[in-house]
């Protein structure tokens, strides 16, 4: 297989980062994106091929990121092949609780920045000739809400990123540019932190939670899936299909 240009978003920790170390691994330019530039730079450095990887640090949320991964995609590498819509922000709170600001961070840094992002990329991507992989990371949480987290205002943003989903697939199809979607459970990256591993096991089937090598395999699958758009793809140990007892 031919390297392909792949941006990723959120790349600092937890599945972007994970997914930044695959695309590398296999030989491909990745371009990754985060608000500390000590933490990106120092995400860089651990992937160690300086010829293959770019950074941008900037916040998701204004448009501007999106469109400068884009410039240094294209000027670093020449074009851009896949985006994987990563970076985002999660957090429980009581519905009633939840003041304006907060829900327009969740909005921008998850809906708006995806939003954007995409758009930045798609434009690019018909300069090219059309055609392309766009891979966004939701929530199982989206089909499955939970009693004991109350995290409606980050839910209503990822939300909206599953429905942009299902809509750009249908409306890119003709060009060629798949659109997808990974659905996390519970994985084990810093936004679990030291929550407990054996009580959130037992919500899925499998009976522990998930690795972020376990989502960078759907990342890669979808990233690479040529007859596969409008998918909305669960990684989450039976979590929305049945408990382990």
């Amino acid at each position: 297989m031919s390297a392909k240009t792949v941006i990723v978003t959120g790349s600092s920790s937890g599945i972007g980062r994970d997914v930044a170390r695959a695309l590398v691994a296999r030989g491909d330019n990745v371009v990754i994106n985060g608000r500390d530039p000590d933490k990106l730079a120092a995400v860089a450095a651990e992937l160690g091929a300086p010829g293959r990887v770019a950074q941008v640090v900037g916040d998701i949320g204004s448009a501007a990121t999106g469109s400068e991964l884009v410039r240094v995609a294209v000027e670093r590498f020449g074009r851009v092949d896949v985006l994987v819509n990563n970076a985002g922000i999660f957090g429980a709170k009581p519905f009633a609780d939840v003041t304006e600001e907060e829900l327009d961070s969740y909005l921008n840094g998850n809906l708006k920045g995806t939003y954007f992002t995409t758009q930045a990329v798609v434009r690019r991507m018909r300069e090219q000739g059309g055609g392309g992989s766009i891979v966004n990371i939701g929530t199982v949480l989206i089909n499955h809400a939970l009693a004991g987290l109350p995290a409606s205002a980050a839910l209503v943003s990822k939300g909206g990123v599953h429905a942009l989903t299902t809509s750009l697939a249908a409306e890119l199809a003709a060009e060629g540019i798949r659109v997808n979607l990974v659905a996390p459970g519970i994985i084990r990256t810093p936004l679990f932190g030291d929550g407990d591993e054996k009580a959130a096991g037992r919500l899925a089937m499998l009976n522990r939670i998930g690795e972020v090598a376990e989502t960078t395999a759907a990342v890669l699958y979808l990233a690479d899936a040529e007859f596969t758009t409008g998918h909305i793809f669960p990684v989450d140990g039976g979590f929305i299909s049945g408990r382990a007892a």
